[in-house]
């Protein structure tokens, strides 16, 4: 029962913040204190960052900026990373507001555009912002669901992009992951868009259980079976949670079966190269399935890092004939699986795997993962969302902000394959892994399973679990668009100006505040350095510079003199001859030999020869080894028959090496010694500046005086210290105006191909303006240029796929085109890309990347009317990858159509985006 002391603070806020009174009768659950604090904050006018765990409901207080803009009379612009979130808050905020007040913009879905609410990718507020939109008139309020994708290398930069372009009265509400430095983020926020509250929560509503699945059974990560680990704990300290005590042991049994696998404790490594393995049994996928059913914890994620494993694991529980569902609960499924799929073609459904697709999720199993359709992906996220699905086998992209919560959630492995290498799972990964685990409202608790594995360590999968943040760095650096969009809003100082307030930049530039600091303490001690090196007689840090400047010439001169005598020495090895007997001058072998290889071929550098010495041995030998050059002292023959691996041919042919050099003028002693230098210093008759700075120290007052090595003692390191702190105070000029400095670069390039004229934007860049690929560059040279030109429908789709395809193969097969016009002018293409990235080179920037065509003769058959099953087993892609990339290809070709300008190449682009919008591509213009 509330008191009346509860009561009348409840009273006191309502009458404060009436809005979001009115907002919190719309939940049947009460907020918790940071949303209630982020709220107030927002309807009080300012901005908020809230970083908060996943699950946690940070996105209510996104909602509640969308109730205040309707309540208020003003527009919202909910943003997100991608599409398919996108249009999950998009049906959300309709089923609440309705679909006369909510809109949806995704490039290539526009629905209800100019109502007050409208849900987008960033990437199109970024373009709004840039096109001066009147439908950003009114706006009062921007939700950055997801803000830490600024850290994405490949897309982060337009998150800044738009949070620094936002006209000054929007309030700007940043939704982030718990990422450890929030408090800097929130700085700059604040810097830049003006007074901004951080607001920072590390309790997770529900809370979250570890657990490792040895087999068939689930033992606690932990000893006390603890729900929260303190961040930053290892999991094995006195300060946090002690690990399970039995799975260290089960540690320690692998480790030593490994190690006596290995040779019995010696270190022998195994024959073979055979698999680690253990005592303790790797649960299979049946199994996993089978117990997290007998322990009450599904509905499950079980994170599979990899297509082929996603597939095969669903086939496997299939097999196994586990049925998770109840009769009334499949037709449910059956009945939302046809609806949902109605719209595909019959011919399509078999060839995208539909009924197998169906027959899954009639049993509670399906598949989750980039190479799915995304209507099949969209239907496993409905079901399991509304617990009609119990399992889902998924990839780590189902992490990247898709509402679709579990009770429990099971990582196979802690490595993953990035691209390039396995690597181990980071802890942010992990969190952001895990966090799908506990549904809010439903769920008591939530469960992380990570799978036994052969050298499994406890206690590195502790260090994940207590490690909940990692820090969120900028990735922001301007590009060929965003440089000529700002020029012409602004100039382009002003638009400098603008990049130097960049989270890139903040960051730079609170790294030099410590480099300051070491600076200030370098200048006082400076200072006491030049009082203690004072001489009455006169200046003695001048004086100390000519005798540093005479050091300095006297060494140069005897580098100079070095290097010729090494090259005089390879010159000397190189002139070696089978059966030349030597005197090695230096290294480990030195003294009499006789050449058996003169090893001049193979080495770019250097001769390696091959000698047998006189003590028997047989090596090749290096510039280490000749200091100095080497002369023949006679010559000798070398059995045609000589083997060097032969102890007694070795024995036999150094016997016949002393005798023919006895009674020979030659001696050890070459004149090589290692603990000498081999050269003197330069003097007044190797470099007439010598003579001048000793006359100049000679003739300086400070030469007589007789405390002169005490004061030189002091200039040594007043010397040493201004060298340092000029280094330091480089490499802050560096660090500072870093971003200012990519853009003065990319100006440069742009100012040499036309685009760009003091301040003003000439025709080709407002072009360019409008083109926002990767390759913004390169589409705009082709354009300009006229290389597509006279091209029909397929050929256009099939050139344009170079400029958006990427394989997903380290070393694809060649590029196959539709017929020779095509493969011109891809060779066109590829040649002007070179030519721009040497143009890149000299003004010290790189964006453009090489086209790939691996996608052309698909994009051109797809255009043509080729049929589906055909185009998917000619090309072998998955059928969520082919329309993913048709998707990517038809937003560039949009472009094309709308940067081309009236004529020709206009009414192709748009023909050839007629034949790319078909089938399943159609079918998925919704989906992510």
């Amino acid at each position: 029962m509330t008191s009346p002391a509860e009561k009348f603070a409840q009273a006191t806020a309502s009458r404060r913040h009436p809005h979001l009174a009115e907002f919190r009768g719309l939940y049947g659950f009460t907020l918790d204190p940071f949303q209630v604090e982020a709220c107030h904050e927002v309807e009080d006018g300012r901005g908020v960052l809230v970083a908060a765990p996943t699950g946690s409901g940070k996105t209510l207080v996104g909602e509640f900026a969308v109730h205040l803009a309707l309540a208020t009379g003003r527009k919202c612009f909910y943003t997100t990373p991608i599409k398919a979130l996108s249009n999950q808050k998009f049906h959300d905020l309709v089923e609440r507001y309705g679909a006369d007040r909510v809109g949806l913009l995704t490039g290539d879905s526009t629905v209800n555009g100019e109502a007050p609410v409208v849900v987008m990718t960033t990437e199109v507020l970024r373009n709004m912002l840039y096109a001066g939109s009147r439908t950003l008139d009114g706006l009062g309020f921007v939700v950055m669901d997801e803000v830490h994708y600024l850290a994405d290398r490949f897309r982060g930069a337009v998150w800044e992009e738009v949070i620094i372009g936002l006209p000054e009265p929007v309030s700007v509400i940043s939704l982030s992951a718990t990422v450890s430095n929030a408090e800097e983020f929130g700085d700059w926020l604040s810097e830049v868009r003006g007074s901004t509250t951080t607001i920072v929560e590390e309790r997770r509503p529900v809370p979250l259980h570890q657990h490792v699945l040895v087999g068939r059974k689930l033992f606690p990560l932990f000893e006390d079976d603890t729900a929260e680990t303190r961040p930053g704990s290892s999991g094995s300290s006195d300060e946090g949670p002690r690990v399970n005590r039995q799975l260290e042991s089960m540690a320690r049994q692998d480790w030593q079966l490994d190690r006596a696998r290995k040779g019995g404790g010696r270190g022998r490594p195994a024959k073979g190269g055979k698999r680690p393995q253990s005592r303790h049994r790797t649960p299979s996928r049946v199994e996993v399935v089978e117990k997290l059913a007998a322990e009450g914890l599904l509905p499950a994620i079980v994170f599979v890092f990899s297509r082929a494993g996603c597939a095969a694991a669903v086939q496997q529980v299939l097999d196994a004939r586990i049925m998770l569902t109840t009769p009334d609960e499949r037709k449910e499924i059956e009945a939302r699986v046809d609806e949902a799929c109605a719209h595909l073609p019959d011919e399509d459904l078999h060839v995208l795997g539909f009924h197998e697709l169906r027959d899954g999720l009639g049993r509670g199993v399906a598949a989750h993962h980039a190479g799915m359709l995304p209507a099949f992906k969209e239907v496993v996220e409905q079901l399991f969302s509304d617990g009609l699905v119990k399992v889902v086998f998924a990839t780590e992209t189902l992490a990247l902000g898709i509402n679709m919560p579990a009770r429990s959630v099971v990582i196979e492995r802690l490595t993953k394959w990035n691209g390039e290498a396995h690597v181990n799972v980071s802890p942010g990964e992990y969190t952001q892994l895990t966090g799908r685990a506990g549904r809010r409202g439903i769920d008591v608790e939530g469960h992380g399973v990570v799978l036994w594995q052969p050298q499994l360590d406890p206690r590195q999968v502790a260090g994940l679990a207590s490690t909940r943040t990692y820090p969120l760095n900028s990735s922001f650096r301007p590009s060929y668009n965003m440089a000529v969009n700002l020029v012409d809003q602004m100039g382009r100082r002003p638009a400098r100006e603008l990049l130097e307030q960049s989270f890139a930049q903040f960051q730079a530039d609170r790294a030099v505040v410590g480099m300051v600091r070491q600076i200030r303490k370098a200048d006082d001690a400076l200072d006491g350095y030049r009082e203690a090196a004072q001489c009455h007689l006169g200046d003695f840090l001048e004086y100390a510079a000519l005798r540093r400047e005479l050091s300095d010439v006297e060494s140069s001169g005897a580098r100079q003199r070095k290097a010729d005598r090494r090259q005089e020495a390879v010159a000397s090895m190189a002139a070696l001859k089978v059966g030349d007997v030597i005197n090695v001058p230096g290294g480990k072998f030195a003294g009499l030999a006789v050449v058996l290889d003169p090893g001049v071929s193979g080495s770019p550098e250097a001769p390696r020869p091959l000698v047998l010495t006189a003590s028997r041995h047989s090596r090749r030998l290096g510039t280490i080894d000749f200091p100095v050059p080497v002369e023949p002292i006679t010559r000798m023959r070398i059995p045609k028959s000589f083997n060097a691996r032969n102890a007694q041919a070795r024995r036999d042919l150094a016997s016949s090496l002393r005798d023919r050099a006895e009674g020979l003028r030659w001696h050890n002693d070459t004149g090589y010694h290692a603990d000498r230098p081999t050269e003197r210093v330069a003097d007044e008759r190797t470099d007439p500046r010598v003579a001048e700075l000793r006359r100049a120290m000679k003739e300086h007052p400070c030469h007589a005086c007789p405390d002169r090595e005490a004061h030189a003692r002091w200039a040594e390191r007043y010397t040493k210290l201004e060298r340092d702190t000029a280094n330091q105070r480089r490499r802050i000029e560096q660090r500072t105006n870093t971003v200012a400095r990519q853009f003065d670069h990319v100006c440069e390039v742009l100012d040499e191909l036309g685009y760009l004229d003091g301040d003003e934007v000439t025709t080709d860049g407002r072009r360019l303006q409008r083109l926002y690929s990767e390759l913004d560059l390169l589409v705009s040279e082709c354009l300009r240029q006229g290389v597509w030109d006279g091209l029909d429908a397929g050929q256009l789709g099939a050139v344009l796929s170079g400029l958006t395809f990427e394989s997903r193969i380290d070393d694809p097969p060649a590029p196959r085109f539709p017929d020779r016009r095509t493969l011109d002018v891809s060779e066109t293409m590829l040649a002007l890309c070179a030519d721009l990235q040497a143009l890149e080179r000299r003004n010290r920037v790189r964006f453009l990347s090489t086209p790939d065509f691996g996608f052309a003769e698909t994009a051109s058959a797809w255009v043509g009317g080729a049929p589906l099953d055909e185009v998917l087993r000619t090309t072998g892609m998955a059928a969520g990858d082919f329309v993913r990339a048709m998707k990517q290809l038809i937003d560039l070709v949009a472009q094309v159509a709308d940067a081309a300008g009236p004529g020709p190449l206009r009414t192709t682009a748009r023909q050839t985006l007629d034949g790319l919008r078909r089938g399943v591509v159609a079918y998925s213009s919704l989906s992510g």
